[in-house]
């Protein structure tokens, strides 16, 4: 017997629903860790940004994203839109020393 598309839909979202909810928690930690990196940077004269660190990162998580099954410049639109934020953080850091 096939499931009920209501029941199939509903299933879906619940499960989709859980993804964004540990979605959300893993970057609250992941903006926790780069909080700790921006106050280091602003403690010691460290330029906000790295950009050769950023190219390492999205070369690996592009290589994540095809192992994964997930669109590359997706993985790549998603760490630059986290990135921007957490350079922002990093700037106020250091304007706020």
């Amino acid at each position: 017997m096939t499931e009920d598309p209501t029941t199939t839909l509903a299933r879906l979202r619940s499960s989709i629903d859980n993804i964004d909810a540990a979605l959300v928690y893993l970057l609250a930690e992941r903006f926790k860790a780069t909080k700790q990196v921006g106050h280091l940077k602003a403690d010691h004269g460290m330029p906000a940004s790295d950009p050769a660190r950023e190219e390492q990162q999205v070369a690996r998580l592009r290589s994540l994203a095809e192992q994964a099954d997930l669109d590359p410049a997706f993985a790549e639109k998603w760490f630059n839109f986290i990135v921007a934020e957490v350079i922002r953080h990093h700037t106020e850091a250091a304007d706020s020393r």
